[in-house]
């Protein structure tokens, strides 16, 4: 489908006056660590959170959700484009206005480059996750132009923080989850026809033994399926398939903390599974536990060791949260985050310059030396 400039002639909204590209940013000390830098450095909104990161055939997109606040009706969908290596500034791509009498906050934009077809970009609309409904529009170009937001059909949510997957056969599968009346519940969302119809699974979980959201999905090397995410039980989730994402066994809980944040996890093209968290229990800060912001890497799912600290500053005010993570065609890991509340950060990895370190028990080990 070519998309219309339905986006880049009514949606684009007059940037501040202010320096874009790629901001410096304090580094993280690891020899593993290749960029670290700001997508932005001003925008047109003083409020951002939960990026999302894809790899087109043009470079690199990335996405998130900004306005004055969360849950306040002038929340945009922005992108940015890498653009000759620096990131183009910030674009109002998409916006809740046309639902109802009042104007619509947006949320948890999931961007999805699948190997044939278009760029995929899934967000919501509505008051709240307990009544939010999800959204796809289309990219021909990398981002730069974008066809008209379509709704999705009712039943179907899209991914709701962390990107699908492709499976060998083509179909794409989707990570999704509900906040309703009966619970945090995960579920998951296929098509077999580039996105243009979906079927959904029932609920994994009963949201009340185990209360999870936001998975993401994992490919073991035996073809089986692994999903982890957040939960309100102190550590990650995670959950298994064998037949490709149809059934799923009975969802456990990591020996990983996890403060109630939200994570990312992408396997790596050696097989290994890298994975962006808060490992925390410290819920009775001002940022809810989301600091430290840490990357652990495993070979089979279930041992993970430490890899890296991306941030720790346990007094920041909002914290560092939200991570998405990608691995390039060039091998390299791609990791975009909230920081503070106020810019998207995207730190830039070699994976095979990572020194791990076993997470015993759910503790991270005192110092990682790369």
């Amino acid at each position: 489908m070519k998309p219309t400039l339905f986006i880049t002639g009514v949606l684009m909204a007059p940037l501040l006056a202010g320096s874009f590209g790629c901001a410096s940013a304090p580094p993280v000390k690891s020899a593993a660590v290749l960029k670290s830098e700001f997508i932005f450095e001003s925008a047109p909104f003083p409020s951002c959170h939960a990026s999302t990161v894809a790899e087109t055939p043009s470079g690199l997109v990335a996405a998130w959700f900004g306005g004055t606040a969360e849950r306040n009706p002038d929340v945009c969908i922005y992108i940015s484009r890498t653009v000759n290596g620096q990131w183009t500034p910030p674009v109002a791509v998409a916006d809740g206005v046309g639902f109802a009498t009042d104007r619509l906050p947006t949320w948890n934009p999931v961007l999805f480059q699948p190997k044939h077809g278009p760029l995929m970009l899934f967000y919501k609309v509505g008051p709240s996750p307990a009544t939010w409904w999800g959204m796809m529009t289309t990219s021909d170009d990398g981002g730069q132009t974008w066809a008209r937001p379509t709704r999705l059909p009712k039943g179907i949510l899209g991914p709701i923080k962390n990107k699908p997957v492709e499976l060998a056969n083509g179909d794409i599968l989707s990570p999704s989850s509900t906040e309703g009346k009966g619970g945090w519940q995960v579920h998951f969302e296929r098509s077999a026809d580039g996105g243009q119809t979906w079927s959904a699974t029932p609920p994994v979980n009963d949201g009340k033994t185990i209360s999870a959201i936001q998975p993401s999905i994992l490919i073991q090397p035996d073809g089986r399926l692994l999903s982890i995410g957040r939960t309100q039980n102190n550590k990650l989730f995670e959950i298994g398939s064998g037949d490709g994402g149809k059934t799923w066994g009975p969802m456990a809980l990591l020996e990983l903390p996890n403060p109630n944040s939200g994570t990312d996890a992408v396997t790596l093209r050696d097989g290994r599974q890298l994975l962006v968290y808060n490992h925390n229990l410290r819920t009775g800060s001002n940022n809810k536990g989301r600091s430290p912001l840490n990357v652990a890497v495993s070979a089979d799912g279930k041992n993970w060791g430490a890899a890296l600290v991306l941030e720790d500053a346990p007094n920041a005010p909002a914290g560092f949260a939200y991570p998405a993570v990608i691995q390039s065609r060039d091998g390299l890991v791609h990791i975009t985050y909230t920081w503070e509340r106020q810019r998207i950060k995207h730190v830039v990895v070699d994976p095979a310059k990572l020194t791990l370190r076993p997470i015993q028990n759910g503790i991270w080990p005192k110092s990682i030396s790369d």
